[in-house]
């Protein structure tokens, strides 16, 4: 007998419909003598439904009360799914966050799990239950309800599934699994049969949106096998897992794009010890994430400092630096972009191989792709580049590295 997590997302329950669809998905993997629990988000649109909501009592409703309000989405999709179960003929009993006693710290909004107390969904499952719990929800130790942030079921499913030592856990949604890239841009990108967490995590953290990156994390840190599946069609999706030494690995496994990259240059900057941090500091103070830095050779003691940030962050970073003019000098100039975009190919394969960078700058710059900036880690390379080649700089990789459909 197997023990198996299943997380629905909004999409895979917004309807009635749907949430009769996953029932019967359950009983056939329940009559099939696994043990199973299911957690589910809100039906899609209920949560815009509940933030349009609250913006009608207050613009700027407290992060408390939003939680309040928000996680009664989740407690609507799990009694609909337990009652569509029982019709079925399927013995099943819904808890929210706070009734598992999903214990979490108190930054509303954004919190994050600390404990898990699985004793009443283990005595469910030895007594032949399904147990649905509500994503995205926790419980603080004074008793508040808090919420995970954005995609905090994908979270909660991962957390369950550590916490119960759960065979694995599947991540149910509108795709089929993880591809090579965005099949929308490349018509011939293939899915994939496995990834490692690795390899997840940096598709993630560079623009892949089938997967939360704290879910992959936490799937990482307390080795969750992770399976991604459609909701809507049959098929074996794509395991996430540890790289097996003696697997063979492919060079390249994906490609990744972000198209939420701005960039700021700062020209004539003294090239003086702290320099760096006089220019960052108050970037982060501002909470202003940044991502790629290159800073040029000296010349006549003056340097050039590149850096992106996040589209949205790209105005407010701009003006952080105009206020650091004097103080940097006043032959500083300040140059923004906000019209590029990142694309990087990732895969583990890479540690073992040399050449895969100039392969990847010989494929743009025979598509006359000029690359601005480069980053590079152990099994990932990115660069930035000018937001009208992106499909180009993309499809000319995946086909370069091999990943294109017979």
């Amino acid at each position: 007998m197997a023990l198996y997590v299943y997380k629905f997302g909004g999409t895979s329950v917004g309807t009635v419909e749907r949430i009769k669809a996953v029932a019967e998905k359950i009983k056939n993997a329940r009559d099939a003598g696994d043990q199973i629990v299911v957690v589910v988000s809100a039906m899609s649109g209920e949560t815009n439904r509940l933030v349009a909501l609250a913006k009608e009592m207050q613009l700027q409703p407290t992060d408390r009360e939003m939680d309040v309000l928000l996680s009664t989405g989740e407690q609507v999709t799990i009694a609909l799914l337990a009652m569509a179960l029982h019709n079925a003929g399927v013995d099943a009993r819904s808890y929210t966050g706070t009734q598992v006693k999903i214990l979490t710290d108190s930054a509303h909004t954004k919190a994050r799990i600390r404990e898990i107390d699985e004793a009443n969904m283990r005595a469910d499952l030895n007594a032949g239950r399904v147990v649905v719990v509500a994503g995205f929800q926790g419980v603080d130790e004074h008793g508040n309800i808090t919420t995970l942030g954005r995609g905090g079921s994908d979270t909660t499913g991962v957390a369950l599934a550590a916490a119960l030592k759960a065979d694995e856990c599947h991540i149910y949604t509108d795709v089929d699994g993880v591809y090579t890239t965005d099949p929308r841009v490349v018509p011939k990108a293939r899915r994939l049969e496995q990834i490692t967490f690795e390899e997840m995590l940096e598709m993630a953290s560079l623009g892949s949106k089938v997967l939360q990156i704290r879910s992959v994390e936490f799937a990482g840190k307390y080795n969750v096998k992770l399976r991604v599946l459609s909701s809507f069609m049959e098929g074996n999706g794509t395991l996430i897992t540890f790289e097996e030494s003696e697997m063979e690995r492919a060079l390249i496994s994906g490609i990744a794009f972000n198209r939420d990259e701005a960039k700021l240059t700062l020209t004539g900057v003294p090239d003086l010890p702290g320099v760096a941090s006089k220019i960052l500091g108050p970037i982060a103070a501002e909470n202003i994430e940044v991502d790629m830095i290159v800073q040029n050779i000296s010349a006549n003691g003056t340097t050039d400092f590149t850096f992106t940030v996040n589209h949205n962050d790209f105005a407010r970073a701009k003006n952080v630096l105009e206020g650091l003019r004097n103080e940097l000098g006043g032959n500083t100039q300040i140059i923004g972009d906000n019209a590029i975009v990142k694309v990087s190919i990732v895969g583990v394969g890479m540690r073992s191989h040399a050449g895969i960078a100039s392969t990847m700058f010989k494929t743009l710059a025979d598509e006359g792709i000029n690359i601005q900036m480069i980053s590079t880690s152990e099994i990932k390379i990115s660069v930035v580049v000018d937001e009208k080649y992106l499909e180009l700089a993309v499809r000319s990789l995946h086909k370069a590295f091999g990943l294109d459909q017979d």
